[in-house]
């Protein structure tokens, strides 16, 4: 499979999961924000994620629509996904205290097992399309 098709599959991908988890967040806000209200976090930093994620995801999915904003889409989506796998792991290591998710959607009916196997999937996607990107200009750069 030629590069481009492997980054495109790559990126369509994200942008759904990047897109839907925003969306849903949005369209159930009330929900996301009492979710996120009943997280172990201080509430200032609830409520920077409450008014900031759905936007970042978004921002995200946007930037992996077009070539040129692609490699930071893709940065992005490691940050998020190291993120939210980060959390997932602390959560089956018992760290809290109580566990309340605040994933809406399909994503929701996971276990905590399958939801970090979800995530490190995405993870590695977004990390093989980082490696293929830097290769390629790495490549090019040589032909130069």
């Amino acid at each position: 499979m030629k590069r481009k098709t492997v980054i495109d599959i790559i990126s369509f991908l994200l942008i759904l999961l990047f897109i839907y988890t925003a969306m849903s967040k949005i369209l159930n806000f009330n929900q996301f924000k009492g979710q996120m209200y009943n997280q172990t976090l201080s509430h200032g930093l609830a409520t920077l994620l409450i008014w900031t994620l759905p936007g970042i995801e978004i921002l995200t999915g946007l930037l992996l629509l077009f070539e040129k904003t692609k490699p930071y889409g893709f940065y992005i989506s490691i940050l998020l996904m190291t993120v939210f796998t980060g959390y997932i792991i602390l959560v089956l290591l018992n760290y809290f205290g109580r566990v309340p998710c605040s994933c809406g959607g399909v994503i929701k009916a996971m276990g905590w097992k399958l939801h970090l196997l979800f995530n490190l999937f995405f993870l590695l996607l977004s990390t093989c399309a980082i490696f293929i990107i830097n290769r390629e200009r790495r490549l090019v750069g040589k032909e130069k």
